[in-house]
Order: C-alpha cells, then structure tokens, then sequence
C-alpha cells in the first residue's frame, strides 16, 4: 500500500464545524489528485483520502441526503 506524502497539505475547517463544536472535520484539497479528510481534535491521526471525484460524489450523496 502506498501512502501520500502529507507534508503540503494545507488544511481548512469545514464550514460546518462551528467554534465550540466537538465534531470538527479538516479537509485538504491542494494536492493534486487528493482530497485529505481529518478530525481537527486529531491532527497526527488517520486520514481519509479520496479522488477529487469520490469527494464530489460523496458530497452530493450527502446534500441529496442519501444516507
């Protein structure tokens, strides 16, 4: 399994995690071919990646409230 190199990624909150809220979720997009998922609570910990597309199409899964 290979794994990419996070060193770049630059990290933003989502527009969702409110200031006081527990359930903060990161997300990276400035690498190509990537989009980076974390927990904000949890910087050094695992991470999800997805292909710019998988994202797009769980996000519309998500607002299409498909879950």
């Amino acid at each position: 399994m290979i794994f990419p190199d996070l060193t770049d990624a630059e990290f933003r909150k989502s527009s969702y995690s409110g200031g006081t809220n527990d359930n903060c979720v990161e997300v990276a997009t400035n690498l190509p071919g990537l989009v980076i998922v974390r927990d904000s609570k949890d910087p050094s910990g695992p991470v999800l990646t997805f292909t710019p597309r998988d994202w797009t199409n769980f996000l519309t899964s998500i607002r299409a409230n498909d879950f």
